[in-house]
């Protein structure tokens, strides 16, 4: 029988632990100050100058950004976030090795309406965050996520992608980029200030967002509108690129709750490099290869400031979501296997999709909010179908109701305006109208115009009228242009006749 005091017990029992004492892998001189992984130890100098390469190669191998192009930063105000200014920061500056070359901006979206913070408390938030963007003389904008009531349509339709440029374009990029900086002088930094928020518009962003019935749907709506605000800040104030700050341990996060939500087609674009879906303004993720204990360690060594914002998840339990279960599941099990992350990250990058691109698809194939290719065209037989089938039979409504009425399905009561043949029906001002170009979609309506993804945080909310005009708008638009489709089918030509047949 085995004993407590045997010889091999006190063996067993010792483990080599990383220790802070060994020299660093790299200069093989200093003591080692941080333990990134078991046998990652580095000094204090090399930390640093490895966090800095790495941001820097990524942007130098990708060539995503030429030089002189104007990218706008989303800074949250979060450890990942502000990390990434700091390193655009150190990279603008004279002493740079590697510089980089080109033009910041920062963007700042304020949520606290949505989450429910007083007007004091989302004040003294955007004071603290001024602070920091003043510092880096960078021009910036604060942007209340308010905003998003009031953006036009354009915003869900994807703007003229630029040609795609050989790779000699970028070194005579470069070049002319040196020549003209050293002639060119940099100008006192311009900056937007908040603008005053009506408390109508806050109580109505309030509304969209209690009108979702899951945590798991609010923070996929209000990732999505927080994105729509971003793209159309861009767009206005002359940016062509658009650089987040989620890093290696968040998109880790994201493609395994992607997959839970039914947003597996659109793992490329929410978890690559690079993201075109929106034409004219590209998203980079400059921080993908950073874990969130190196942004952590670095932070706090070289004092790099943060800003804590509540989010719709704080004081939250960790079942309430998927998006917080997964992250709970994913950071525990980091802690016992300390390559959870990186195997997941790596994966992710060899995800593709056999569906078209979001750059080539049409936009009657895009979803209307995430503006990614619509996974919903499948056979016939397959699981998406299945899953309709399911769904349908177990609608408890009457039969009168159907699933996805068309738009002539619903007639309202009392004489109409239509059968009175009067020549401004659907052009009168006011919600009032009884014509069908006036009336707001339904659930049944949007569903053949969003993904399988969106399609269950519609399912989620008690009314679609909550959502922002320019979606409503946008989605009785392209119902009016695929019914005048179906009008004129007959006379339009196939994809597959060649036009030289017949006469």
């Amino acid at each position: 029988m085995c004993q407590v005091e045997e010889d091999y017990q006190h063996a067993l029992g010792r483990a080599d632990l990383p220790s802070a004492s060994k020299k660093c892998v790299k200069c093989k001189e200093a003591s080692a100050a941080v333990v990134i992984r078991a046998g990652d130890r580095y000094c204090r100098s090399c930390f640093q100058e490895f966090f800095i390469h790495k941001f820097r190669a990524v942007l130098g191998k990708t060539r995503v950004i030429f030089p002189g192009e104007k990218v706008l930063l989303a800074v949250s105000g979060g450890p990942s976030s502000c990390s990434m200014l700091r390193q655009v920061q150190e990279g603008l500056s004279h002493t740079a090795h590697k510089k980089l070359r080109f033009s910041p901006g920062l963007v700042y979206i304020d949520e606290g309406g949505a989450v429910g913070q007083s007007a004091e408390e989302r004040r003294r938030t955007v004071a603290e965050l001024q602070v920091v963007f003043r510092a880096t003389g960078f021009p910036f904008h604060v942007v209340p996520l308010e905003q998003v009531l009031d953006l036009p349509a354009s915003v869900v339709v994807p703007g003229a992608s630029p040609s795609e440029r050989p790779a000699s374009a970028y070194k005579a990029a470069v070049d002319r980029f040196i020549q003209s900086d050293s002639s060119t002088r940099r100008t006192a930094p311009e900056e937007t200030t908040a603008p005053d928020v009506q408390e109508s518009h806050t109580h109505t962003l309030q509304r969209l967002i209690g009108s979702v019935k899951t945590l798991t749907a609010r923070d996929d709506l209000l990732a999505t509108l927080r994105q729509h605000l971003l793209v159309h800040t861009a767009r206005s104030e002359g940016y062509s690129k658009l650089m987040l700050g989620d890093n290696c341990t968040r998109l880790a996060v994201k493609l395994l709750s992607s997959i839970s939500l039914g947003r597996g087609a659109q793992l490329a674009q929410d978890t690559g490099f690079s993201d075109s879906r929106y034409g004219d303004v590209t998203s980079v993720r400059p921080m993908r290869d950073y874990s969130a204990k190196e942004i952590a360690f670095y932070n706090h060594m070289f004092s790099v400031p943060s800003v804590v914002t509540p989010g719709l998840d704080t004081k939250t339990c960790d079942k309430d979501s998927i998006q917080r279960l997964t992250e709970i599941f994913v950071t525990k099990l980091q802690a016992d296997f300390p390559s959870t992350v990186s195997t997941i990250y790596r994966t992710s990058e060899k995800l593709q999709t056999a569906a078209r691109s979001s750059s080539a698809a049409h936009l009657s194939d895009r979803c209307l909010l995430c503006m990614c290719s619509l996974d919903s065209a499948a056979e016939k037989v397959s699981a998406f179908q299945a899953t309709l089938i399911s769904e349908q039979l177990s609608q408890t409504k009457s039969p009168a109701a159907p699933l996805n009425p068309g738009p002539r399905s619903a007639a309202p009561s009392g004489p109409s305006c239509c059968a009175a043949g009067a020549e401004d029906c659907g052009r009168a001002a006011g919600g009032g109208s009884c014509c069908s170009s006036a009336k707001e979609p339904q659930t049944g309506d949007l569903r053949s115009l969003l993904c399988y993804g969106c399609q269950l945080t519609v399912r989620d909310m008690s009314s679609v009228e909550h959502l922002p005009q320019y979606i409503l708008s946008e989605a009785q638009r392209r119902q009016r242009r695929s019914q005048m489709r179906e009008e004129i089918t007959e006379f339009l030509l196939d994809d597959g006749d060649d036009g030289d047949e017949g006469d």
